[in-house]
């Protein structure tokens, strides 16, 4: 038996965080149709998750097409939805104890890419327990991928959560995998199959909206240091927005950060262009017997 005691406080708040984000995420599941802005709905989420309790693990992501992580709207984007493939990727935190889920919107007629990722998801949850190997999971995730004749994307992972921390270990790949880590009873783990009509693996665009500390520092220039201080009050080590940063010029202030490796950003990540990518993702607790679901909607 396992001496875990799934009812801490972290875990509680692990809950709390994903009864938020399942709530949200079905009712901006509706809000993304042709027509509507990008920002609108970002700015959306985000506000709804401050007033149920929450704040945001990292700025929502909305990735089109061929993009798969890392893209969000700038502080004046006119971006609004078209006939595409549309990825919702949602984080909340409470006092730092997080929740992660994505959801894909099909508004170009590729609703069985939508499926293979919602039914790989499926698949893997359904062998979570302790004891199994993570690359027993990515083993499930590509066969059934694979039976519906799409690729999942090798490059990109689910991911353990921590307390404040976005990513960490273990990684749950989309693939079979040689070495792997065992999960066990009390992990707190994102699972997120990719699936793509492309060739598999996505590689760094140039755009850049999205940041996060590295270390603290002193700068001398005054817009730097004033973005710094937010930084470090608020956003702590989670990633944040350059919108979210109330000085004149976010980005030129990101840029002398960036320069002196206080902060680095993240590159959207994309597939070929021309091609498609849906993402499907919870956050789950491993249970002694299986897993809990913290972002299902109850």
């Amino acid at each position: 038996m396992s001496d875990v005691d799934f009812s801490a406080e972290k875990y509680e708040k692990h809950r709390q965080a994903g009864e938020i984000l399942a709530d949200v995420r079905e009712q901006a599941r509706e809000r993304v149709e042709v027509g509507a802005s990008h920002l609108e709905l970002v700015e959306w989420i985000e506000d709804q998750i401050i007033e149920q309790g929450g704040k945001p693990a990292f700025p929502v992501n909305v990735s089109i097409d061929e993009e798969a992580a890392h893209a969000t709207p700038a502080i004046d984007d006119g971006s609004t939805f078209g006939e595409e493939v549309v990825t919702i990727d949602i984080g909340v935190s409470v006092d730092g104890w997080l929740a992660d889920s994505a959801v894909t919107i099909d508004l170009a007629g590729q609703d069985q890419l939508v499926e293979a990722s919602e039914e790989a998801l499926d698949a893997a949850l359904e062998l979570v327990e302790p004891g199994i190997e993570t690359g027993e999971i990515g083993r499930v995730v590509e066969e059934t991928i694979d039976g519906y004749g799409f690729n999942p994307v090798v490059n990109l992972t689910g991911h353990g959560l921590g307390h404040y921390e976005q990513h960490t270990s273990p990684n749950i790949p989309n693939r079979a995998v040689d070495q792997s880590v065992t999960l066990e009873a009390g992990d707190v783990v994102a699972v997120e199959p990719f699936v793509t009509d492309g060739a598999g693996k996505v590689r760094e665009g140039s755009d850049e909206e999205i940041f996060a500390l590295d270390r603290e520092g002193s700068v001398r220039d005054r817009q730097a240091r004033q973005a710094l201080e937010q930084i470090t009050e608020e956003f702590k080590t989670l990633p944040f927005a350059t919108r979210w940063l109330d000085v004149k010029r976010p980005s030129m202030a990101l840029q002398r950060l960036k320069q002196q490796s206080i902060v680095h950003g993240y590159p959207v990540l994309k597939e070929a262009d021309g091609t498609y990518v849906s993402q499907t993702e919870h956050t789950i607790i491993v249970t002694e017997d299986g897993c809990e679901v913290t972002t299902r909607r109850r």
